[in-house]
């Protein structure tokens, strides 16, 4: 008899900080899963994680069910790598009482490895385009795409850490080919306080030596693996695919230019079990608040900047690369577009109940003057005049990802508000039956907090 398996994959449907972390904690918990798997972005991601206990992580390349024993992480090759980041995350989880987190994580042996140098490059980047700023969390994610695109032969791989010789040409080659295509942009950021330290890793020759030395520190040959790995791991049992960022920053699919370099939906997830031929159960949960949230710059209808001191955020600060956090009421039309967009899921989980007052704003349409023919396809509008719906383009259509962005600036969102009753579970029955209504989902778990102990499962 084969044993039972089974791939919960969780992604985030708004612009990030949803609760993925926690979700997949609590599935983790739940199904008795043995394995993670980090299927998009990279050591930008900030996964939230408080134990039964107390204890709290913030999850960036190590999956977010570290604090169970024996459960093991995977970086799949659809990932981005940043070997050093890891071994300082896995640093701060031993304090926290999981000593052998590193000694658990697989990492594919073609994910994208970044440098100190894109990272430096990206920062830079982001510095010279001043008042523009697109939105970076500062790790060198996007650069590491990007410069992956445009030279394929010379990326820099997992496997490669295993290989000290290929890993220093590499590494040379990195530096060398960013400072000679980038003269623009470090030119842009030489006056700003904090291009000093970006432009000295750009022109220090002896960085890459020195990368090359310290990446030993995670022990590569033990951590990375070939593709065959993952397919025998997931017949073992049950898997969580625990996504990255959010579908609203999906790099095709999210408001451009304010998206990241990463595909955010359930595809690369799903594309991962065909090609490991998984033949079990597959589960598509979709995570989001209960109110809206956005961190840094971009489009954000139902912003508003009155709620932020009745929902407190303890683990996310406006400290960093990434802008400030920013709050709204429940936006049921981003909502729509994203579940479109990222192709349906099998079931909602809400988190941040908790939060829910008597009294609760929601947005369930946008109001705008009608535009031009061109502007109008953009967007669905109700016999009222009402926008209901945002039109996906066609796939990798960035003109049209920016024209939305545009659209979605000029309109202004039609909030109303619900009447929730004065107990925590009426308000949660209430608002869920609202949010089911609203975008023709079911929801299976709501999350009243964030330890694993605080999520209520609906069937």
């Amino acid at each position: 008899m084969k044993a039972p398996r089974s791939a919960h994959v969780v992604v985030d449907l708004g612009f990030g900080d949803a609760g993925k972390g926690t979700l997949t904690d609590w599935l983790v918990r739940r199904h008795d899963a043995r394995l993670v798997v980090r299927f998009n972005g990279g050591a930008q991601a900030g996964h939230n994680v408080v134990t039964d206990d107390g204890r709290h992580h913030t999850f960036s390349q190590l999956g977010a069910g570290s604090f169970v024993p024996g459960v093991a992480t995977h970086l799949a090759h659809s990932t981005v790598f940043h070997p050093l980041a890891l071994h300082v995350e896995a640093q701060y989880l031993a304090d926290s009482g999981v000593p052998d987190g590193l000694a658990r994580v697989t990492v594919s042996e073609r994910a994208r490895v970044i440098t100190p140098f894109h990272q430096a490059i990206g920062r830079l980047r982001e510095l010279s385009r001043g008042a523009n700023r697109h939105g970076t969390c500062g790790v060198g994610v996007g650069e590491t795409v990007r410069d992956a695109l445009a030279h394929p032969e010379a990326t820099v791989l997992a496997g490669d850490l295993c290989r000290p010789a290929v890993l220093l040409r590499k590494a040379r080659a990195a530096q060398e080919r960013l400072r000679a295509e980038d003269v623009d942009v470090r030119h842009s950021a030489l006056g700003h306080p904090d291009a000093a330290q970006e432009l000295a890793l750009l022109e220090d020759s002896d960085i890459p030596s020195r990368w090359v030395e310290a990446v030993h520190v995670i022990h590569p040959e033990q951590r990375v693996v070939g593709d065959d790995w993952l397919g025998a791991q997931l017949r073992q049992g049950h898997t969580v695919f625990e996504g990255a960022q959010g579908v609203l920053l999906d790099e095709w699919r999210g408001f451009h230019p304010h998206t990241t370099w990463s595909t955010c939906t359930f595809e690369p997830a799903l594309a991962l079990l065909r090609e490991q031929g998984f033949d079990g159960d597959v589960h598509r949960l979709g995570v989001l608040r209960a109110y809206a949230t956005r961190h840094g710059e971009g489009p954000f209808p139902t912003e508003e900047p009155s709620l932020a001191p009745s929902v407190p955020e303890p683990h996310n600060t406006a400290e960093g690369w990434q802008g400030g956090f920013r709050v709204g009421a429940f936006d049921a039309v981003l909502g729509r577009y994203a579940l479109q967009v990222c192709g349906g899921v099998d079931s909602l989980a809400v988190t941040h109940v908790d939060r829910l007052t008597p009294h609760w704003s929601v947005c369930s349409a946008y109001h705008a003057p009608p535009g031009p023919p061109e502007d109008e396809a953009l967007v669905l509008r109700d016999a009222a005049g009402r926008i209901t719906a945002l039109r996906p383009g066609a796939a990798q259509d960035l003109a049209w990802q920016a024209r939305l962005t545009a659209a979605l600036a000029r309109c202004t969102p039609e909030q109303t508000t619900l009447e929730l009753g004065d107990t925590a579970d009426t308000r949660t029955q209430r608002f869920v039956t609202w949010v089911e209504a609203n975008l023709g989902v079911r929801v299976s778990v709501t999350s009243q907090g964030p330890r694993a102990r605080d999520k209520r499962s609906r069937g």
